[in-house]
């Protein structure tokens, strides 16, 4: 039986200096971007018009980073955006009910995850694509969303000031939400570089035979990424709930589109196997500088959607003549 390091193209410390080098260009992008901002409109310097960019990079970035767990196996889970929005309703119905709000986060992170693992199952087990899986996912949990709110966003009632800190509230002058994805990039970084388990789902992704040949449990592997995927989904519907004091049952409606977004531009191959949350941070920051460059120089929401689409065609092409070459 072959050892994991042999069915990897690179050594794990080859892979980490790749990402690192992937991300310091883009970090480069993410300045230069940050520098035409502030030529085009000096509100961008504005600390309140930053903080909203930090938090919408911790909003878009937690998502990112269980989009970029399924990406590294070769998936793809179109239904974060729709587990998002499930999260947020179930989230506002119990506190507006008189929940405490520490069972109504543990509640929600359950049903979170419980919806990833049921496209985990689908993947793994049933051997559905994972795109048609997700995209079956995506519209089941949109309809569950509208059914429990009866199509109507849920007011949190006399729990919004309790539950406002985790959205809206800030330590040492830096956004909670900004914290949060510290936290979880930080774990993720560690989890893919340092763990066996993160070698693994690299392994998968470059080599799902060779992984199973070698002895890793490819089924495991790919139920725990799509569970990954649905934690983090509902950990960014709790950040919704509590910036909006509302649950909205279409909440996270194409975020799931921006996720791919972020992890593509962040040098994660949708081919699996290559990529990490160096490159997805920078990602979500690139993404959140030029959605608010957009939106200050006044270009709608309909433009919008059209170069966010752009970035996405573009960014393949490109790992496919990288991929050819």
């Amino acid at each position: 039986m072959s050892d994991i390091s042999t069915i990897e193209p690179r050594s794990n410390m080859q892979k980490l200096s790749a990402s690192i080098f992937k991300a310091s260009g883009l970090l480069w992008v993410f300045l230069g971007l940050c520098v035409v901002a502030a030529l085009l409109s000096p509100a961008f310097l504005n600390p309140a018009n930053l903080m909203n960019v930090f938090r919408q990079v911790a909003l878009y970035g937690i998502v990112s980073v269980g989009m970029t767990f399924v990406i590294l196996t070769k998936g793809i889970d179109l239904s974060v955006g729709s587990i998002l929005g499930v999260c947020a309703v179930s989230t506002a119905l119990l506190l507006s009910g008189g929940w405490s709000p520490w069972l109504a986060v543990i509640i929600a992170l359950l049903i979170g995850t419980g919806l990833g693992a049921i496209n985990g199952i689908g993947v793994a087990i049933g051997r559905v694509p994972p795109f048609i899986m997700t995209l079956g996912m995506m519209v089941m949990a949109r309809g569950l969303a509208l059914t429990l709110a009866n199509g109507q966003p849920i007011g949190l009632k006399d729990a919004a000031a309790n539950f406002a800190w985790l959205g809206r509230g800030a330590m040492l002058g830096i956004p909670v939400p900004v914290w949060i994805f510290a936290v979880v990039a930080g774990i993720a970084i560690f989890v893919l570089r340092y763990t066996p388990f993160g070698r693994q789902i690299y392994a998968v992704g470059s080599n799902e035979e060779a992984a199973h040949l070698s002895g890793i449990s490819v089924n495991l592997i790919n139920f725990s990424v799509y569970v990954i995927s649905g934690f983090l989904a509902a950990l960014t519907a709790l950040i919704f709930v509590s910036r909006l004091t509302v649950g909205e049952p279409t909440a996270g409606t194409g975020i799931e589109l921006e996720a791919i977004a972020i992890t593509v531009i962040g040098g994660t191959s949708l081919f699996g196997g290559e990529g990490g949350i160096f490159g997805t941070i920078i990602g979500a920051a690139i993404l959140a500088v030029l959605a608010n460059i957009m939106n200050l120089v006044g270009i709608s929401p309909f433009t919008q959607q059209i170069v966010k689409g752009a970035i996405i065609v573009g960014a393949v092409l490109y790992e496919m003549q990288r991929k050819r070459k």
